[in-house]
C-alpha cells in the first residue's frame, strides 16, 4: 500500500550523506535526485524513502508521534543498521532488542530529528 514516505530536512547535503551511507547497507539506490528532493529504494516495485526541503519554504520540523519503520530480514541487520545510524550521527531512541513476541527493533533519530526504526518479525 505504501508507495513512498518523505521526511523533511533543513540541510540537504548532510541528510543525503546520512541516508546514502545508511541505505547502502541494505542495497537501496537513489532513484530520484533533485536540489530539493532525493529518493531511495531497493527496487522499482518496492516503497521508496525520500528526503525533501519543505515545499512551502519554511523550516522542516519533526512530527511528534510520527515514526517510520523500515523492515529488514534479520536481527543482525537491525543491529548493524542501528549501529550505522548512530555512527553517522543519529541519536538513540531505543537500542535493538525484542519488543513483544516475534518483533525485534532498534529505534533512532536522524540528523534532523525524524524518528525511525529498523525491525524484523519472527
Amino acid at each position: 500500500m505504501i508507495g513512498y514516505i518523505t521526511v523533511g530536512t533543513n540541510d540537504m547535503a548532510r541528510a543525503k550523506n546520512f541516508y546514502e551511507s545508511l541505505f547502502a547497507e541494505i542495497g537501496a539506490k537513489r532513484f530520484m535526485d533533485m536540489d530539493s528532493y532525493v529518493a531511495w529504494s531497493v527496487g522499482q516495485d518496492k516503497p521508496g524513502f525520500c528526503i525533501a526541503k519543505p515545499f512551502d519554504g519554511k523550516a522542516a520540523t519533526v512530527g511528534n508521534g510520527v515514526m517510520i519503520a523500515l523492515v529488514v530480514d534479520s536481527k543482525a541487520k537491525v543491529d548493524a543498521l542501528y549501529k550505522k545510524a548512530i555512527e553517522l550521527g543519529g541519536t538513540d531512541e531505543g537500542a535493538p532488542g525484542p519488543r513483544g513476541e516475534g518483533f525485534y527493533a532498534g529505534y533512532f533519530r536522524d540528523l534532523d530529528g525524524n524518528k525511525l526504526n529498523f525491525f524484523t518479525m519472527g
